[in-house]
């Protein structure tokens, strides 16, 4: 687990636990899975459990927030989780980009279960699939941009949705919500660090000075440009987080008492900027 993630909070709760019993006992309920992941970080936004969980149900993998991740990454991705039997999806699920595809994409991915419901005289039976994926996906967003009347609890922060819920967003679609599920432990220390870094952990439970110094220094090694072109400061990739961080402090006016340069103001302000784009289009690993 990354250092910052202080150790004196369980950010493993109990509602989480609950959740993966949940996803289990309601996969008889549905025809298929739609799993949203970050496009930013498409392996690491992804709970290695779920495919114990869900088995052989099939899933259509939407990758979310494709207007801030690389575009060629990007399509990287969609060819590597074609390759490997899912259906794929870049998307945005806050403007509705990419999301006109989704109705042909879910009957193509069961259209094994329209036949079957076909053969029965079912033809009319909704297609009913539940969506999954860790906290701060776009879960909630994306069933409210599908569903003009659908309302499900929407914010740009982790574990908002707590219960599991159903909408009928129209052309004999429904969709269960589950409440995000991250795993019980990091099995690697650059997962939880990519993590932190677009919000899926809660950012109450880390050390935001040093969660920012994290991102600055791995930024600095792939894509200096970025940090250059939107602070107006130069880095190398010898410099140290907390180096850039106080560079970035001083060009932006951040002072305290003192004269001394307002770290937790810089480091709030560099997480949030990096998780709504202002950065540029990055995408932090490929398959």
């Amino acid at each position: 687990m990354p250092e910052y993630i202080k150790n004196n909070v369980q950010w493993f709760p109990g509602h989480m636990a609950k959740t993966r019993r949940l996803i289990k006992e309601s996969l008889t309920l549905v025809d298929g899975v739609v799993e949203i992941v970050d496009a930013r970080v498409p392996y690491s936004s992804r709970n290695p459990e779920l495919d114990e969980i869900i088995k052989g149900k099939p899933r259509i993998i939407l990758l979310n927030k494709c207007d801030v991740a690389n575009k060629a990454a990007t399509s990287i991705w969609l060819k590597h989780f074609s390759d490997k039997g899912y259906f794929a999806l870049a998307v945005d699920c806050r403007t509705g980009k990419g999301l006109s595809r989704f109705e042909s994409t879910v009957k193509e991915a069961l259209k094994a279960v329209i036949e079957k419901n076909k053969s029965k005289g079912l033809e009319n039976k909704p297609l009913r699939l539940m969506v999954v994926g860790i906290p701060n996906t776009g879960k909630s967003s994306f069933i409210n941009r599908m569903g003009k009347n659908a309302k499900a609890k929407v914010a740009d922060k982790a574990g908002v949705t707590r219960q599991n819920q159903w909408f009928v967003v129209g052309n004999g679609i429904e969709l269960l919500d589950t409440p995000g599920v991250l795993w019980p432990k990091f099995d690697d220390p650059e997962v939880g660090d990519k993590l932190a870094f677009i919000g899926s952990v809660k950012d109450e439970i880390t050390d935001r000075e040093l969660l920012a110094c994290r991102l600055l220094e791995s930024l600095s090694k792939t894509k200096p440009e970025a940090i250059e072109e939107r602070y107006k400061i130069s880095v190398s990739d010898d410099l140290q987080g907390w180096e850039i961080l106080e560079a970035i402090g001083k060009k932006r006016g951040f002072l305290i008492k003192g004269g001394e340069i307002d770290l937790e103001r810089a480091s709030v302000i560099v997480a949030d900027e990096f998780r709504a784009g202002k950065l540029g289009r990055i995408t932090l690993e490929l398959p």
